[in-house]
Parts: structure tokens; C-alpha cells; sequence
């Protein structure tokens, strides 16, 4: 199990798109990769959640986070593999993290817990509300937005994690990105002299 949800290690910075529902991650994590001619890691939630749903009508249980967090890490780490210097991640184990705490009163399965503080991104771009809401089968805090933008800001700061906000309309927030991440890399071209 451990090493199902282990980062494996790459060539690449690595930054993941991070906030609550329906916030434009998906949107600007495609557009980041095309820009840079890189790769991106899609939510694999979605997908695993939309096909449960498809099947049975039922929504996320507290055993679906463990299924979810493994096919999340075995996407990132064979897309690490093709990344060009850069992987943009649409979700990461953090994520899912905040999500358990808050639909699972406090608690998260010990060993997402753990990979979710042990693997590393370079850099969180943390997509405000701004956007508007677009409801699906999955989406179910629509008058929350606030609440968890706020936790999820939260956590960023508890445990010391490199971000940017990044709010306005698309042009606006592809702009502040490409910033953030061009800071990035320059940083790390200056490290490594």
C-alpha cells in the first residue's frame, strides 16, 4: 500500500492546482500544460466518483478515499515519468486529505494522512471562488464555497506549503500563474547554479 501512494521521484517541478469545487483547477491545470509543453495530472476523483455514480447513484464514502488516493498517485507517477521540467497537478493526497476531514468529521485514513504531508510539490496554486458555480452529479457545496476555500487556505498555511492565490476571470488567472511559475523556475535555475 505504502508504495501505492509514495511520489516517485522525477526531472520535474512539480505544482499542483488546489481549492474547492468547481474553481477552474481542471481549467487552468490544461491550459499551464499546454503553455508549457508539459504534461498534467487529471482529478482522478472525478473520474472514479462520476463511474460510482453512473453505476449506483451513490456519492463518496469514507472506504472510496483509499482507492481514490492510489489511482490519484499511479496517474502523477506515470506522468511524472513524461513530464517536460514541469507536471501540473489538478489534485494531489492534500486534497483529498481536507476533503476527509471535512465530510468525515476530522478523520483521514492513516496512510493517506501520512503521503498526503510526505509527498512534495514545488508550488500550490489555490483557486479562489470567483468563478461560477457549475453544478454536476458530484458537487454538493455550493453555498459553502467560502467555508472551503478557507480550509483549504488553512491547511496550506498549517503545515508551511509554498502558494498562490489565484483569482479573476481566465485570462486574469492563466496571467498569475504563468508569473508564479516562471518565479519558480527561476528560482530553481538559481539554486542550482
Amino acid at each position: 500500500m505504502e508504495k501505492k501512494l509514495k511520489q516517485q521521484p522525477g526531472n520535474c517541478l512539480k505544482v499542483v492546482l488546489f481549492g474547492p469545487e468547481s474553481t477552474g483547477k481542471t481549467t487552468l491545470s490544461k491550459q499551464l500544460a499546454e503553455h508549457y509543453n508539459t504534461q498534467w495530472v487529471p482529478e482522478y476523483m472525478r473520474e472514479y466518483l462520476q463511474k460510482k455514480w453512473d453505476q449506483t447513484k451513490k456519492t463518496c464514502t469514507y472506504d472510496d478515499l483509499l482507492p481514490i488516493a492510489i489511482g490519484q498517485m499511479k496517474l502523477e507517477n506515470q506522468l511524472t515519468l513524461k513530464a517536460n521540467k514541469l507536471l501540473f497537478s489538478d489534485t494531489n493526497l492534500l486534497e483529498l486529505k481536507v476533503y476527509s476531514e471535512v465530510y468525515y468529521q476530522e478523520s483521514v485514513p492513516e496512510i493517506l494522512n501520512k503521503f498526503s504531508l510526505e509527498n512534495h510539490y514545488d508550488l500550490y496554486l489555490l483557486t479562489y471562488i470567483d468563478v461560477p458555480w457549475i453544478p454536476d452529479d458530484l458537487r454538493d457545496k455550493p453555498k459553502e464555497r467560502e467555508k472551503m476555500f478557507l480550509r483549504f487556505k488553512e491547511s496550506l498555511e498549517k503545515y508551511k506549503l509554498p502558494y498562490v492565490v489565484i483569482k479573476g476571470d481566465k485570462i486574469s488567472r492563466l496571467k498569475k500563474a504563468i508569473t508564479s511559475v516562471d518565479q519558480l523556475i527561476k528560482q530553481q535555475s538559481e539554486h542550482n547554479r
